[in-house]
């Protein structure tokens, strides 16, 4: 009987390590992971913006000391609008590609690569050094993420040692899920 009971066991702790999803060696990708979510990041930009506008107001009234005319408050309108103007040009031309590539059962290696369209970016209106400065910021930007993980179920649960993500694999195995930032979800599409 206790044969039995240890074979039974064997087997069902065979089965639920094959149920374990094996990601080693897989790679996953998206070309530009920014373009999917730029119309809910345009809505985000003009609601804050909004808030902008109204702080601006009450500050410019406040050191007034009397309400503005319609033609101060519209003034300050369009300097907000110039500003959404320029960050979606700025958005639109930066192009952020995303892989992840399983290198083990437990290391995650996380890469962006961040270009920008220098011809989006003059047309936009920046000038030479603005330009500059920008790449210069995004080559300080860490492309390279290595991390370890687990997984359970669907879930992939990484760890870089200073944040923690969740991570969720397709029912199929060929979509990898997850979010950059609260509300804004990328898809990668398994290339590998």
């Amino acid at each position: 009987m206790k044969r039995q009971i240890s074979a039974l066991l064997f087997v069902l702790f065979t089965l639920a390590l094959q149920a374990q999803t094996n990601l080693s060696g897989r790679t996953y990708h998206h070309p530009d992971i920014m373009a999917e979510g730029m119309k809910a990041y345009e809505k985000d930009l003009e609601k804050k913006m909004a808030e902008v506008v109204g702080q601006e107001i009450a500050k410019a009234e406040n050191k007034k000391g009397a309400p503005l005319s319609a033609d101060e408050k519209a003034q300050i309108k369009a300097k907000q609008d110039e500003a959404i103007k320029f960050s979606l040009a700025v958005m639109k031309a930066t192009k952020t590609a995303m892989t992840a590539t399983f290198k083990s059962d437990t290391e995650l290696v996380m890469q962006a690569d961040i270009t920008l369209d220098e011809d989006a970016l003059k047309a936009a209106g920046l000038g030479w050094a603005q330009r500059k400065a920008l790449k210069a910021a995004i080559s300080l930007t860490p492309s390279t993420q290595k991390m370890s993980y687990t997984t359970k179920d669907n879930l992939v649960f990484c760890n870089d040692g200073a944040e923690r993500d969740t991570l969720a694999l397709s029912d199929d195995g060929n979509y990898l899920y997850g979010e950059f930032e609260e509300g804004k979800t990328f898809k990668l599409t398994r290339t590998k």
